[in-house]
């Protein structure tokens, strides 16, 4: 497979024009001779082949180098190394001329790349900067000081000091679970008494019991001095970023100076400061400017205040501390991302875009919050990240309710091969890796000082043992009946699908409206989970045109991820509001709900949102009930998640609904993978069947609640999530697999010193999307735009990409839930 990759285009050739294939062999033409012409050059590799030489004949018990290559440590020793020599490359280079060198050497290593002036004297572009010897010897000389430096980027950045809010203790019953965990993680760390040792958690904390301010009390009692904060909190979604650094700024008080928030759009954030603004009606005026960095700034990242003290001379960093926004990312004591912004430590292959990031994680602790978000590839993709993170010294935390047994041990394996590492770079003797489990009911901190899977996975097991024994002893909230929808002999597949899922929404408002006692009507608030964009779409069509009955009425929604940006926004900011069930702007208390009701004459009046996986995670919202197209029994629990949210009450009858099969399933055949995309089925792991009923336990219309997800348990007779459970081990427990394309591979083989694992396993692999702009065409129609890459608008793209735009009948604008006029909210 790597051979297959390798030809000449592999690494140096950069395209296949005429020009470039003409320009191929001069490249090992040299004319101006090799670096070994230039005395200079001669002199500095003598000087450091003695001192290799030296160091080669030290006696055994003092030669470093035969040991680190048997140990496995010459592999965090090239890490820091890479990264040295490429700063050092970078720093050098962007020096000045010096005129003042001399050399006998002819070749050239770079060149000016735009028109500068130096004393007053204009330099063109292409005139030669830097001859080859002396660009040689300067990355030399500026690498050896990078070196040196980053010892300091491991300990001596700033962390956050007295945070009183996660000082105090919790007065409420519901939350005082955290304080038990870091009781117990510092009765831990006065017990072993270990200057430095490695700590692995996984925090299985219930929704909503508080799991985020936990994470933070957590990396507090684990800090060195136990009382600090420095850690990166990952997280899948920006919708998640976002909430969160609400959160940290309102409920644990960081300053601007101690927080920094990255999401990675410019228009996600200013739209989501500019609803915040809204909120807390903030009516100063705030200069969006025309899209630069800095104007911007204030949106993307508190950094204008940020404390740069730090014993690290910016100089040497100029090249990648090119903006505020690099700064902040690296010194700021929590930093609040996107994982994509910490991924590229590890899945950058060429160029120097994994710096600064490796950097920050070489001086931060790790929390990846709702991990098991993450599907396929992607997992492999953030075990390797993990590992970095061990072999950094650092600690790491995995945060989310429903966490497979396989992917909590494959996770402790990827660290603990990470952290050994690290251990033997610092002489430690006895490395000692501390293991926290968490949840609401109890905390399990144990030692784990020997290389065993095999020990983590039965300390594991024995504290979801006893989380299934809390779980079981809980009153369900969320009930679920599967909803018959056999097509044999059916003429239209689709329509006869969507005419069963309107009977489940209408058996669902019968079972769980709630009386208006002002206008003395049944109301209810629904979610029908789609499992693409497509049916999404159609389904809402078919509704909001379909018969509702003399009694009902409906008004609906389509809500997924590839809507106009600024319509989204609008619709999210609205949902975020209606559905807060426990405000009094929420539910049956807000007006735009009061008002479709005051309109109607209907008894009945049912609110629907048609949505695809985007509802299923980051979203907090609180509906009645659901209605499921299946795809895998995690995105059932993650959409039941949404039920009942922020109330507690316990239905007598079944409040979601689970289609019998996926629309998939009834327009293709039985031995085609239909749960997929979204859905863990594929050629190589085909379900026993489609047939809902034959997949799910009957055990769900008792309750749904994690414990399939968090178990190997073949008793539940679950197919569904037993298909998870394979998926998932193939991926991150197999431990036999080291191939290029496996995690294991990349722990313990030499794949790492190439790009082909990062290729063939990338993170986030998909498919390519388009920015497409919606913009005025000169009349009253807004038609789609693209823009180049200096932003000037392209010809038009609508026949290009098929799009289509389809008139709503009147039927449909009048059960419309929520009217938005995308012209006046661009103004």
């Amino acid at each position: 497979t790597l051979l297959s990759f390798i030809n000449s285009e592999f690494g140096y050739e950069n395209s296949r024009n005429d020009e470039q294939k003409s320009r191929q062999f001069s490249c090992l033409d040299f004319k101006l001779g090799l670096p070994s012409q230039s005395n200079l050059w001669c002199k500095q590799a003598k000087k450091w082949a003695v001192k290799l030489k030296a160091e080669s004949n030290k006696k055994a018990e003092f030669n470093k180098m035969p040991v680190s290559l048997d140990d496995g440590r010459w592999r965090l020793i090239i890490y820091y190394a890479r990264i040295a020599l490429m700063l050092g490359d970078h720093n050098y280079s962007s020096l000045e001329k010096n005129e003042k060198f001399q050399s006998n050497y002819k070749a050239i290593a770079n060149t000016y790349y735009k028109e500068v002036t130096i004393d007053n004297q204009i330099i063109k572009q292409g005139t030669p900067k830097q001859k080859l010897d002396q660009h040689l010897l300067g990355v030399t000389k500026s690498a050896l000081c990078v070196a040196q430096l980053l010892p300091a980027f491991e300990t001596e950045l700033k962390p956050a000091f007295d945070v009183k809010a996660l000082k105090k203790k919790t007065a409420d019953k519901k939350y005082q679970w955290q304080d038990k965990a870091v009781s117990k993680i510092q009765q831990w760390r006065k017990e072993t008494n270990i200057e430095q040792y490695g700590f692995f958690t996984v925090n299985m904390a219930s929704t909503g019991c508080g799991k985020t301010f936990a994470n933070a009390k957590i990396m507090r009692a684990l800090s060195k001095q136990g009382d600090t904060l420095r850690y990166i909190l990952a997280l899948g979604l920006r919708t998640l970023t976002l909430q969160t650094g609400d959160e940290y700024r309102s409920r644990i008080n960081l300053k601007d100076d101690e927080l920094a928030v990255m999401i990675g759009s410019r228009a996600v954030m200013e739209l989501h400061t500019q609803k915040k603004e809204d909120e807390n009606k903030v009516t100063e005026p705030t200069d969006r400017g025309s899209g630069s960095e800095s104007t911007f700034k204030n949106f993307l990242l508190d950094d204008n205040i940020i404390n740069y003290d730090s014993p690290i001379p910016e100089d040497k960093f100029s090249t990648i501390l090119t903006s505020e926004r690099s700064k902040q990312f690296l010194y700021a004591p929590v930093l609040a991302c996107t994982i994509d912004h910490i991924m590229s430590a590890t899945e950058t292959t060429r160029g120097g875009r994994y710096i600064l990031s490796s950097l920050r994680l070489m001086s931060s602790d790790l929390v990846i919050d709702e991990i098991d978000d993450f599907t396929g590839k992607d997992l492999i993709a953030i075990g390797r990240l993990i590992h970095l993170a061990g072999m950094l010294g650092r600690k790491v935390m995995i945060s989310s309710a429903t966490i497979p047994p396989d992917l909590a041990e494959g996770y402790f394996n990827a660290y603990q091969q990470g952290w050994l590492l690290f251990s033997k770079t610092r002489e430690i003797k006895k490395p000692v890796i501390g293991c926290a489990w968490v949840d609401e009911f109890k905390t399990q901190v144990k030692t784990v000082s020997k290389v065993d899977n095999k020990i983590y996975a039965a300390q594991h097991q024995v504290f979801i043992d006893k989380r299934i024994q809390n779980l079981d002893k809980q009153k369900p909230q969320r009930k679920a009946s599967i909803i018959a929808c056999a097509s044999e002999g059916v003429d239209n597949i689709r329509e006869h699908y969507f005419d069963c899922i309107q009977q489940a929404i209408i058996e669902k408002h019968q079972q769980h409206y709630e009386e208006d006692g002002e206008m003395q009507k049944q109301v209810s608030f629904g979610i029908v989970r789609m499992a693409n964009i497509a049916p999404c779409l159609l389904l809402t069509q078919f509704l909001a045109e379909a018969d509702w009955g003399e009694e009902t009425e409906i008004r609906i929604m389509a809500y997924h991820s590839q809507q106009i940006l600024l319509l989204r926004s609008e619709q999210e900011a609205y949902l975020d509001q209606v559905l807060k069930r426990n405000k009094d702007s929420g539910g049956l208390g807000n007006s735009k709900v009061k008002k479709h009701l005051q309109q109607s004459d209907k008894k009945n009046m049912i609110f629907i949102v048609v949505a695809t996986p985007v509802e299923e995670v980051g979203r907090d919202h609180d509906f009645d009930w659901a209605v499921i197209e299946p795809s895998s029994f995690r995105s059932i629990i993650q959409l039941a998640g949404r039920v009942l949210r922020h109330r507690e009450h316990l239905p007598e009858n079944p409040n979601i609904a689970i289609m019998q099969y996926n629309l998939k399933a009834l327009e293709n055949s039985d031995d085609t993978p239909v749960y997929t995309r979204p859905g863990y089925e594929d050629s190589k792991h085909i379900l026993p069947s489609h047939n809902l009923q034959d997949l799910l336990s009957n055990k769900i219309e008792q309750g749904i609640n994690a414990i399939p997800r968090i178990a190997h348990n073949l008793s539940l007779n679950n197919p569904f999530a037993d298909l998870e459970h394979r998926c998932t081990a193939e991926l991150l427990t197999a431990y036999d697999n080291k191939t290029v394309s496996s995690l294991q591979g990349w722990l313990t083989e030499c794949w790492w010193l190439i790009a082909l694992p990062q290729k063939l396993t990338p993170f986030r692999e998909g498919q390519k999307q388009r920015l497409l702009y919606l913009m005025p065409n000169g009349n009253e129609d807004f038609v789609f735009k693209e823009k180049n890459e200096q932003s000037k608008i392209m010809g038009d793209i609508e026949n290009l990409y098929n799009i289509k735009t389809t008139k709503l009948s009147e039927q449909h604008k009048k059960r419309l839930w929520l009217e938005r006029d995308y012209e006046k909210l661009l103004e």
